[in-house]
């Protein structure tokens, strides 16, 4: 794999708190990477000594194959994962300004601009002040200042923060675009359903710990192979001796105890009276996988 980001052994506390311990991964040139983890895992953390911000306690952290330096910011976008931009400029305002801090020519900035608040969707408000958008809005304005100058790698903390699912699968598709386009991103998130459908692989963090790390596929498959997925009407009956489950409306991921065999659930389904409009083994949700991973005790 060519690797664009490479971490080895990095540690980092605080005093006397250990926020991430020994924690190794690569991201490969054009890759979506997820660093996924519960807040206060360490994303943040990771992300700021990668950038320089911090600076770690052990280990090495490479880009390109060299620490962060200001040659290297060039050609990277970041996201941070607080809202770091003035708030009481108007939106192409603050676009030209960022522009010209990066020395792009003004009328370059200018088209790109309109042409990245037509594709999100705000270009009606492109002479609002940043304080008069929502949350979301100021996101999607954030997000552009950092692909302004078309970076080949996106450094995203929380991309999802204070974004609707409208507004979240049109980043997925704007980063899926991006890596068509050979651009590289490492994000960090909570947000799991969108990271399984938009993640090449993935590192799993707990209390600054990793606790899994490969392609999405790979991970899930770590976790077992015959979860039950299923559609259907009528309420999903409880049986915490045959299997533990997770629904969503009318839809649910049912994981069997061990040494229960699909087979012996589904009759308990039917016998029970619930009508199965699809049912499937799979492996694990990512999201199934996230929560038995980040819930443990150690």
């Amino acid at each position: 794999m060519n690797s664009i980001i490479e971490i080895s052994n990095f540690s980092k506390s605080f005093g006397k708190q250990k926020a991430v311990s020994d924690l190794s991964f690569e991201v490969g040139k054009g890759e979506i990477f997820a660093f996924l983890g519960t807040n206060g895992s360490g994303k943040t953390t990771t992300i700021r000594c990668l950038l320089s911000i911090y600076q770690p306690d052990k280990g090495e952290m490479l880009i390109y194959g060299q620490k962060y330096n200001f040659e290297l910011s060039k050609n990277i976008g970041y996201l941070p994962e607080e809202r770091g931009i003035y708030t009481r400029v108007g939106v192409m305002e603050l676009f030209m300004y960022f522009g010209s801090l990066r020395g792009i020519p003004q009328k370059e900035t200018k088209d790109n601009a309109l042409n990245y608040l037509e594709r999100v969707g705000l270009i009606e408000h492109k002479d609002k002040q940043i304080s008069q958008l929502s949350s979301g809005m100021q996101q999607k304005v954030q997000l552009g200042l950092a692909l302004q100058h078309s970076p080949q790698l996106l450094i995203l903390d929380e991309p999802f923060k204070g974004l609707d699912p409208i507004n979240r699968q049109l980043f997925i598709d704007l980063f899926r675009e991006l890596r068509q386009q050979g651009t590289t991103i490492l994000y960090s998130t909570h947000v799991i359903d969108e990271a399984q459908k938009l993640t090449d692989r993935l590192v799993i963090i707990d209390k600054g710990k990793s606790k899994a790390y490969g392609s999405t596929k790979e991970v899930r498959k770590s976790q077992g192979s015959e979860n039950m997925h299923l559609s259907f009407i009528g309420e999903l009956p409880k049986n915490p001796k045959l299997f533990k489950s997770t629904q969503t409306n009318r839809t649910a991921e049912l994981i069997p105890v061990k040494g229960v065999k699909p087979t012996t659930i589904l009759k308990y389904l039917i016998d029970n009276n619930l009508e199965i409009i699809n049912y499937s083994l799979d492996y694990p949700s990512l999201n199934e996988v996230f929560i038995s991973l980040t819930n443990s005790n150690e």
